[in-house]
């Protein structure tokens, strides 16, 4: 198994602090915007993102939760294992809201797809938009698209985009690996 690094840690900021620009020129001051991680590795960008909007253009009234969509997957009984849940924390309404959730890897669609069914729990969204790290376009299933993207990577399938976060593994870094 090989790897190739495709973003270093110095990369990855940049295309933050570019992603974090973009949600402020469409959602200006967030009072009818919400901020959705999509468990779990969602998570990690969506905190990065929060951090960067407070600390560095003072936008203090983000709302951010995170959305568990593991009961919602279309492939949720089929694996060998039994999938573990992880948590929802939303503590906010999204009706009427404009909704962003934040995934780290688009691939199939299937887990946004789950997250669109998984969000109506909160009531029903004005709009829903999508932002991730790495857009694998090749790769849809469903005709799903992000409204926002660091990154588009062109691989096959049999190749991995592994998101690494200093949170959990000790480093940012985006890995191509072949298997």
């Amino acid at each position: 198994m090989s790897q190739k690094l495709l973003l270093s840690a110095k990369e990855i900021d940049i295309i933050l602090h570019r992603l974090a620009c973009q949600l402020i020129e469409n959602h200006t001051n967030f009072d009818n915007t919400v901020l959705i991680g999509i468990q779990p590795r969602g998570t990690y960008l969506a905190n990065r993102l929060q951090k960067i909007l407070v600390d560095e253009y003072q936008l203090h009234n983000l709302n951010l939760g995170y959305l568990d969509i593991t009961f919602y997957r279309d492939d949720f009984r089929r694996g060998e294992k039994p999938l573990e849940a992880n948590k929802t924390d939303i503590n906010f309404v999204v009706e009427d809201k404009r909704v962003v959730f934040i995934d780290d890897v688009l691939y199939t669609g299937r887990s946004i797809r789950a997250a669109l069914t998984a969000v109506q729990s909160f009531g029903r969204p004005q709009e829903i938009e999508l932002l991730t790290l790495i857009d694998r376009r090749f790769s849809r299933h469903l005709p799903i698209q992000p409204n926002y993207r660091g990154r588009q990577v062109d691989s096959i399938n049999q190749e991995k985009v592994k998101v690494n976060w200093v949170e959990n593994e000790g480093e940012d870094a985006v890995y191509l690996v072949s298997r």
